[in-house]
């Protein structure tokens, strides 16, 4: 299992998190802002089966604005779960 670190645009954040649900995975979602210029961003959290890992990534990049003046769509990390529970 890997949990998917996805850090957009505040702009962006609505699109992506509908396209994610559309394609049934569950997200939470997380306030955050940027380091230089302090513009707004939101932290998504995606888990997944490692399969999932490239249809969560193709669907952030499609679900994201297009970039202007050398901005990323997205920042995303992908990092292992050892554990994973609901309780």
């Amino acid at each position: 299992m890997k949990v998917i670190i996805a850090i957009v645009k505040d702009t962006d954040d609505a699109e992506v998190i509908h396209q994610l649900v559309e394609h049934q995975f569950r997200v939470t979602r997380m306030a955050s802002t940027g380091g230089f210029l302090h513009r707004g961003n939101v932290t998504l959290l995606i888990g997944v089966e490692d399969g999932q890992v490239n249809e969560v990534i193709e669907t952030l990049n499609a679900a994201c604005q297009p970039v202007q003046n050398g901005q990323h769509k997205a920042t995303i990390f992908v990092v292992n779960a050892i554990h994973y529970e609901q309780t």
